[in-house]
């Protein structure tokens, strides 16, 4: 196991302070608005959460680095607990205005104009959990994954574009297992997996399969449109507009 510096000498500042969420409070004082901050009461120099006035959004979690001074964001949605931003920085005072923005209930391209070193995960906010909604911020979602992963002739990212050019495929809710793209009928908290899956081996490399492994796969591709098609083939079913994982999970 790696040995990370005593939070109490890395964070001086933090220390004399008592805590994270009192380091946040008087910064945000001194940048002149007051911040409703929350200390952990586990590791007080390690993290801390600022409550959003929106009952759609999660607290937003901001942590210490264990290896270096620096400090992450992360801000959930309520219903899947899927970030909707994150980020990290050295500078504290723009920890703070993330914060502030983060609890003044203030849009998500907004929020990264105050305090840019915010990262918007692609996702957008959903506050009456439509299913359909969820799923085109999800895929909206994975498709800035892709993308910022992107390198030169990227196969995942072109798996993504083309999985997403599908109207068959489109309608279903996306996720990953091992970068593998996969589907299901309901929307998290409570995913129902609905087969098959693809996966981009290499550039020129793609495969269909009813496995996340890749292992027996149904078909075996040279482009990510092909795979699609295999993919759609292969579908038991049409399946109807997805539903809620939460009605899903209530009807067990």
């Amino acid at each position: 196991m790696a040995n990370h510096p005593d939070p109490a000498i890395l964070y001086p500042d933090i220390t004399a302070r008592g805590s994270l969420g009192a380091a946040l409070r008087a910064v945000a004082e001194e940048g002149g608005f007051s911040l409703p901050v929350t200390a952990s009461d586990s590791s007080p120099l390690i993290h801390a959460t600022v409550a959003s006035t929106l009952p759609h959004r999660e607290a937003l979690l901001v942590s210490s680095w264990a290896i270096k001074q620096r400090w992450s964001i992360r801000g959930e949605e309520s219903f899947q607990n899927m970030a909707l931003i994150d980020g990290d920085t050295e500078d504290l005072a723009q920890v703070a205005r993330a914060a502030q923005t983060w609890h003044d209930g203030v849009a998500l391209g907004d929020i990264r104009k105050a305090a840019p070193f915010v990262h918007l995960t692609g996702r957008f906010e959903v506050p009456d959990h439509d299913p359909e909604r969820l799923t085109e911020s999800e895929w909206q979602h994975l498709r800035t994954e892709a993308r910022e992963l992107e390198r030169p002739g990227d196969a995942y990212h072109a798996l993504v574009e083309a999985a997403y050019a599908e109207p068959a495929l489109r309608s279903l809710y996306p996720f990953t297992s091992h970068w593998t793209l996969r589907f299901s009928t309901t929307t998290r908290p409570y995913l129902t997996i609905f087969e098959p899956c693809l996966l981009a081996h290499d550039v020129g490399r793609y495969s269909v399969s009813m496995k996340f492994t890749g292992a027996d796969a149904l078909a075996q591709t040279t482009t990510p449109q092909e795979a699609v098609v295999a993919a759609v083939r292969h579908l038991p079913y049409r399946p109807g507009p997805v539903m809620s994982g939460a009605v899903h999970a209530d009807s067990r």
